[in-house]
């Protein structure tokens, strides 16, 4: 609970990018000189500013500690200003040979999207800052390495890294609010408040249900203001599928609620039934992305091996709880490869035969949120956008376009000019346009934050590294990249785990490093909580909420029937 002088989870102007590299941007500049401006830019940053004062920040960290000593042979190239140059322009033209043409074949994975974005709203929910941090920019010319103990002093996660649902449940209902952030995540007593679509013409809503949006504002001066989100974290409100996913994790804590009235009346007080409904919410949140969601994106065998390894990697590097710069800058953004230009979406935005409707654009996703604009004046989700998770969900889909793409080094067009980033001030300016390039973004960023190469990770997990024939056999425009920056035996640690999977597991999961990367941190932070399902003696999903059949909560798919959004 918050109240005067006490931290808020609550940020609900967060967004990626933004003012991450305010010192490189004139228009940032002056709307720091002038806080009463009523530019985007300001309430960003002045927003975040307040934010980071009053939130209960936790650290970043090395995962690997022993390579942050900055040996050379361990990290990229930057012994001379000439030969850093070299490695930043070849960390451009690697960025730009991973971006898809307007022709190139797409290559599918049997894994379902819900999972690229089941991850997208882990990360909002353990991890913010890495890509906004005033102090840090990547368009600094030169562009050098920040020494490991200066980026850890000068760099905070704005999230806890728990897993414990802060992004939905902010501050909880029973907090005093004295600000307008303390209302960002209303509650209608103990149930979290669900935004209604906009019915239009000769649309019928999803079996009539029409709590299918955030909840939104609704007042304000501008459209702008009554479109804005009150949820935890504003990210989830920047492409549809997540936002929609936001959706059902509302929608579940209230099943939740209504849940534990009927089937356990000995939670008496309205206190007690919702901290009973939101524990119920989180461990099953916890265990889907331990026992479905991890399985699905790293390499078989993993989850048991950190489950059952009594040495945990995160705890090895430090007694205190931190979140790895190895995870969040290079081993989580895997998904970014996942990402697909287009989706089966629902009936009107979808594949239903032939010609048949056009599917959802990956720009569309982004136009149909609050932060979009609802792709015009409207200030709700319009009722022929909610998702059809069924056309998102399950694996044995005989249609491979309703697959995520491979976890490889491809990723798609629409990811080179994202819409909604670099949209303040001068478009020309390099700030902006290195915000609409999301590769060339991941691998400056690790650069800047001097992270080790693919090869060292590897050899400190004690697997066998890629060779310099597995990293050749890539486009040539990929394979000069490599030479010319010396990575093919000093690899960027986010490319390397996209190589790794498309090498050792044909895309369908991530390799050795990024599956070891991965787990163990989820799974780590997790230990670490000590009110984590993890830690609670023996539960499973057999101690939780039910479906109206009787069955538990065992997947993804099942997590979205009982918040009533997939039937």
């Amino acid at each position: 609970m918050t109240g005067i002088g006490r931290p808020t989870r609550v940020l609900a102007e967060l967004s990626h990018g933004g003012h991450a590299l305010v010192d490189n941007n004139p228009e940032a500049e002056k709307s720091l000189q002038e806080p009463g401006t009523d530019s985007a830019l300001s309430r960003v940053v002045n927003e975040s500013v307040s934010t980071a004062e009053h939130v209960g920040t936790t650290s970043f960290g090395y995962l690997f500690a022993p390579l942050s000593a900055m040996f050379p042979h361990e990290h990229l190239p930057s012994s001379t200003p000439e030969e850093t140059r070299t490695t930043v322009d070849a960390l451009n033209a690697l960025g730009d040979a991973m971006v898809d043409h307007e022709n190139s074949p797409v290559a599918d994975s049997t894994i379902p999207p819900v999972y690229t974005y089941w991850g997208q709203f882990v990360d909002h929910d353990i991890t913010a800052n890495t890509d906004r941090d005033t102090s840090i920019d990547i368009t600094g010319d030169p562009l050098v390495p920040i020494a490991p103990r200066e980026v850890l002093r000068r760099l905070e996660n704005l999230r806890s890294p728990a897993l414990n649902l802060d992004s939905v449940y902010g501050d909880g209902p029973f907090v005093d609010r004295v600000s307008p952030n303390d209302e960002a995540v209303p509650y209608d007593g103990i149930t979290l408040r669900l935004g209604e679509i906009q019915l239009i013409p000769d649309v019928v809503p999803p079996a009539d249900d029409l709590a299918r949006d955030l909840p939104r504002r609704g007042e304000g001066p501008d459209p702008e203001t009554r479109r804005t989100p009150q949820i935890g974290d504003g990210r989830n409100d920047e492409n549809l599928v997540v936002a929609q996913l936001h959706v059902a994790f509302l929608r579940f804590h209230n099943a939740a609620v209504v849940w534990v009235r009927a089937n356990e009346p000995h939670w008496g007080s309205e206190v007690e039934v919702f901290l009973r409904a939101r524990d119920l919410t989180r461990w099953a949140y916890q265990w889907l992305t331990v026992h479905d969601y991890l399985p699905t994106v790293t390499a078989a065998g993993t989850v048991d091996t950190v489950l059952t390894d009594d040495v945990d990697l995160l705890a090895l590097q430090s007694d205190t709880v931190y979140m790895p710069l190895e995870f969040s800058v290079a081993a989580f953004r895997f998904g970014h490869s996942m990402v697909r230009a287009a989706y089966d979406w629902n009936a009107f935005f979808g594949r239903d035969g032939d010609p048949g409707p056009a599917p959802a654009t990956f720009e569309q996703l982004f136009q149909f949120t609050g932060r979009g604009g609802f792709a015009g004046q409207l200030e709700r989700l319009p009722s022929n956008w909610p998702a059809d998770w069924n056309r998102l969900v399950h694996q044995n889909d005989p249609d491979t376009a309703r697959f995520a793409r491979k976890i490889d080094t491809h990723l798609a067009l629409p990811l080179s000019t994202l819409r909604n980033e670099g949209t303040i001030g001068d478009p020309e300016l390099p700030v902006n346009k290195l915000l609409k390039q999301l590769a060339r973004r991941n691998l400056l960023r690790g650069f800047r934050l001097a992270l080790p190469t693919g090869q060292a990770v590897a050899e400190a997990l004690g697997v066998p590294a890629l060779t310099r024939a597995d990293l050749e056999n890539s486009s040539q425009p990929v394979r000069d990249a490599l030479a010319a920056g010396g990575f093919l035996d000093r690899t960027p640690l986010w490319f390397y785990i996209l190589k790794e999977a498309e090498v050792q597991r044909d895309g369908q999961s991530l390799g050795a490093v990024g599956s070891m990367i991965v787990a163990a941190t989820l799974i780590g932070q997790l230990r670490a909580d000590r009110r984590s399902y993890l830690n609670q003696t023996g539960w499973s999903p057999a101690q939780g909420v039910r479906l109206p059949d009787g069955s538990p909560v065992r997947s993804i798919v099942d997590f979205l029937r009982f918040a009533g959004v997939l039937t």
